[in-house]
């Protein structure tokens, strides 16, 4: 597999990484061994996970994995904290909570090092510079070798990045941001994607399946029974990609991948992975014969023609103060 750097740093990733959300909770430990093993043998080298995933169980599960299945040494390890089980308070991003998160990651991780390591989400209550300041800690102590952050909006990620540019004292600079980013979710284009451009932030997009509604099973009335969309827990995580927008997508992918003679999943997962600033997406699939299915895009690059035709169906709206204001 093709490997990219990650932003403005030295640190490179296979283009394709493999996500551990389910892991722990709906994919088990041999389904997970299937998923990691026939991964690394396509060269993959990225496996994103978090501390909250089935509540840290998809930690542990990789570390296990990497002790016995896949050498330690082969892999690009993310992960994430600051997301917390308070219904009072979604985030934490105080230095305490992050790092002490970040040592408990290690412990299930079994390893005394992240390659990669994020601030799940920004916390409005917390000065922004004692969240960056833990990064800086982490690094430094040699407990992650990257760092970066994860659903920051525009202005977030911005300040973020030009504070440790710009403060003084050595700071970590950010190597990425995961944001979700598909034909379905485009929002990130309006002010992230510009952001992350000029500052040299690498992309890792998440969900870049549209929650696996542009793989094509979600068309017409079609609910697969063993598919997300109709379990009890990941349903209303899917269903806001089930509208008439989303089809209308979804039938111009589809129409694209027969006259190219792939599928649906490939087009769509081509045409994420080869946007400006993308390092590499990160997938979830539920099992071996899904991920070989994602990792058989690496042969496969769009068309220009297909690629406009893709961009002017899944175009958002960007208007003022996003565009020429002359022009409106």
């Amino acid at each position: 597999m093709e490997q990219r750097h990650l932003g403005r740093t030295g640190l490179r990733v296979s283009r394709i990484g493999l996500g551990t959300l389910t892991w722990g909770r709906d994919t088990d430990e041999h389904d997970a061994a299937d998923l990691m093993k026939t991964f690394w043998e396509a060269g993959g080298t990225l496996v994103d996970t978090a501390d909250v995933y089935g509540d840290g169980d998809a930690e542990y599960l990789l570390g296990r994995l990497m002790d016995g299945l896949v050498p330690r040494r082969d892999l690009i390890v993310s992960t994430k904290a600051g997301s917390v089980p308070d219904p009072d308070r979604r985030f934490d991003g105080s230095r305490g909570h992050l790092l002490a998160a970040l040592d408990a990651s290690l412990a299930r991780l079994g390893t005394d090092y992240v390659d990669l390591w994020h601030v799940h989400a920004f916390d409005p209550d917390t000065p922004l510079e004692e969240t960056l300041q833990a990064l800086d800690i982490a690094v430094a102590s040699g407990r992650a070798r990257y760092a970066g952050v994860s659903n920051f909006c525009g202005w977030q990620l911005a300040k973020a990045a030009t504070w440790q540019l710009s403060a003084p004292g050595t700071r970590t600079r950010l190597a990425c941001t995961q944001m979700e980013y598909s034909l379905l979710q485009r929002g990130i284009e309006r002010e992230v994607l510009p952001a992350a451009l000029d500052l040299g932030i690498g992309l890792l997009p998440s969900s870049p399946l549209g929650r696996g509604v542009l793989t094509g099973k979600y068309r017409g009335d079609a609910l697969p029974p063993d598919s997300r969309g109709a379990s009890e827990h990941f349903s209303p995580f899917v269903e806001p990609y089930l509208d008439d927008t989303a089809a209308r997508i979804v039938d111009a992918v589809t129409t694209a991948a027969d006259g190219l003679a792939v599928t649906p999943l490939q087009v769509a997962l081509a045409w994420v992975r080869d946007r400006p600033g993308v390092a590499a997406p990160v997938i979830g699939p539920r099992n071996a014969q899904q991920l070989a299915a994602a990792l058989s895009v690496e042969a496969l690059s769009l068309p220009d023609e297909i690629c406009r035709a893709l961009d002017d169906v899944s175009a958002p709206v960007h208007r003022y103060p996003d565009h020429d204001w002359s022009t409106l």
